[in-house]
């Protein structure tokens, strides 16, 4: 993490100085889950207030006495009517149903097997999954898997992270956004990290 941060500042005066701010990269990767559980997670929190989305994990999860989180054989199994009473609507009962579909075809692979294969790789297999897109994605691929130049161009913080640390009247276009974010290469997922804690500065009231 610390040559990443020095790549950054050596490369970009603005991100040294956002850098000098913030001080030191606390991006974690959650390198105990299973891609399959990752995006189980990430469908239920689509839409909905992180704290909505997690009572709706924990009575999911309840439903699999036992097991602290359901295989996707389990998942499958499940009648409806137990994943309605969790809290899932019917659109993200049919995409959770396919990512159990898909990680036991394969589709969805291991973290083992996940290694093997790059980011633009597990993009376009995982964006095959109903309710799955490049954004949810690259989530995953920073997060879970822990991957290191992962810049999400359609992120909202991430783009408004950099209008406010540039001072703009507007967000860049994700095309410009990740043409200018070639420089912060091969570490950009650190870099999109400080544009998050830039985006949230922007959102503290003046005291």
């Amino acid at each position: 993490m610390r040559i990443a941060v020095r790549h950054l500042r050596s490369v970009d005066p603005a991100m040294d100085g956002l850098i000098t701010r913030l001080g030191r990269c606390r991006l974690q990767a959650d390198r105990a889950e299973q891609p399959y559980q990752a995006l189980v997670r990430a469908v239920a929190h689509q839409q909905l207030h992180a704290n909505a989305a997690r009572s709706i994990l924990a009575r999911f999860c309840a439903l699999y006495p036992g097991v602290e989180f359901p295989s996707p054989a389990m998942l499958l199994a499940t009648p409806d009517a137990a994943l309605r009473a969790a809290g899932f609507s019917a659109n993200k009962m049919a995409a959770i149903r396919d990512v159990a579909a898909k990680a036991a075809e394969g589709v969805v692979p291991t973290r083992r097997a996940a290694a093997r294969l790059n980011d633009a790789a597990l993009i376009e297999r995982l964006t095959q999954i109903r309710g799955v897109g490049r954004w949810t994605v690259e989530m995953l691929l920073i997060f879970t898997l822990g991957r290191p130049d992962v810049l999400p161009v359609d992120d909202f913080g991430v783009r408004d992270g950099y209008r406010r640390l540039h001072g703009l009247a507007e967000q860049p276009r994700a095309r410009d956004l990740a043409a200018i974010g070639e420089m912060w290469a091969p570490f950009r997922s650190y870099a999109a990290w400080y544009l998050w804690r830039a985006a949230d500065e922007g959102k503290r009231p003046n005291v």
